[in-house]
């Protein structure tokens, strides 16, 4: 399994001390099974301070949430955007 890319994101908790959770994206290689070819797996894994867990994902799956992230994140800019231009207005 190879690891391809790493996210982490700091907060801070309640009593204002430093926290952390990361989000790991790893890959499996495509390969044959008896003697047929196998896709490959997408693994998505959260890591916090109280441990982790992962998804594994075929590449259509991992294809389809990062199409529905790329999507929901361009609107979230725009509102952004449509927000600071309204700002500029004041």
């Amino acid at each position: 399994m190879t690891i391809e890319d790493e996210i982490t994101h700091w907060w801070k908790d309640e009593k204002g001390a430093y926290q952390h959770h990361a989000i790991r994206l790893e890959s499996e290689k495509p390969q044959r099974y008896n003697g047929f070819p196998r896709d490959g797996r997408v693994v998505v894994r959260l890591l916090g301070p109280s441990g982790s867990t992962a998804m594994k994902l075929s590449p259509d799956e991992a294809l389809r949430l990062s199409t529905q992230l790329v999507a929901i994140a361009k609107d979230m800019l725009n509102q952004k955007r449509v927000l600071w231009a309204e700002q500029e207005v004041f």
